[in-house]
């Protein structure tokens, strides 16, 4: 521990599993007190108690991102907890089922508002308070699937995710730009993540499209497009979402950073 983030706070949605409970960890091992947004409520407490217990400080507070109401309370009651925001880190998110064009209406909402609408929720709720703080960092969680596109034959052998996730993650990729442009003049950086392949949990399970064996399919593509044989771990983009909301990175703004491996096959 070298107290990155000694006296910061930091909000941290889906911080339950995954991606953003590494993040949670490594954030409360630098310092950071942790405020935990999330719906499974055993799980988060586990990861606050786990924090909590080694010393750190941590606060799970429930919430729905993709409900602008349960945001507004959920942000409210956690900015009471420790008095202040200066970080946020957008993780919360998934996918869903179907295939273009073939997905329903239903699926393609959900997944839409989820990941994009409940970016949007979270981080204008949280804004105010970033501006309170006299700046601070904001990271989005985008993905791969926000800028590869794929050939019949990619699709046809290894599967896709959903278009709507790809669409998601894409607006969220246009958001964070748009955020990083408004917040300058309030010391308020923003920037966006872009994980490839990243054994979490939810990888585990297989693909959207393909829950109960996907992943392996899925896992043959990327080995044959990155550079650095995977997979990643959550320490990796927990690594790089530490680096981007510390000091180390105060002269960075508006980008999206891949952690892939260096997946060369990007159009």
């Amino acid at each position: 521990m070298t107290g990155k983030l000694e006296g910061k706070v930091a909000m941290i949605t889906g911080g339950n599993s995954g991606i953003g409970e590494a993040t949670a960890y490594r954030l409360a091992s630098e310092g950071a007190k942790i405020l935990l947004l999330a719906r499974r409520s055993k799980e988060s407490m586990e990861v606050t108690d786990a924090i909590n217990n080694s010393g750190g400080h941590a606060t799970y507070v429930r919430c729905d991102v993709g409900d602008a109401n349960s945001v507004d309370i959920a942000v409210h009651e956690a900015s009471e907890a420790y008095g202040t925001i200066d970080i946020l880190f957008n993780n919360a998110g998934g996918g869903g089922p179907g295939d273009f064009p073939d997905s329903t209406i239903e699926d393609w909402n959900q997944v839409i508002n989820v990941n994009l609408n409940g970016t949007f929720y979270v981080s204008k709720s949280v804004w105010p308070h970033l501006i309170s703080a006299g700046g601070g960092a904001v990271v989005n969680m985008s993905s791969l699937a926000a800028q590869r596109g794929f050939s019949p034959k990619m699709r046809n052998d290894f599967g896709t995710t959903a278009p709507s996730y790809y669409a998601a993650k894409a607006g969220i990729e246009g958001l964070t730009r748009y955020m990083a442009g408004v917040g300058g003049e309030h010391g308020i950086r923003v920037n966006a993540v872009r994980p490839g392949q990243i054994m979490t949990p939810g990888a585990t399970r297989g693909t959207i499209n393909d829950p109960d064996g996907g992943h392996h399919l899925f896992e043959k593509m990327f080995e044959l497009a990155q550079i650095i044989p995977g997979p990643g771990q959550a320490k990796d983009v927990a690594d790089l979402v530490l680096f981007l909301v510390s000091k180390e990175s105060r002269f960075i703004t508006g980008e999206l950073i891949n952690v892939d491996g260096g997946v060369a096959a990007k159009i």
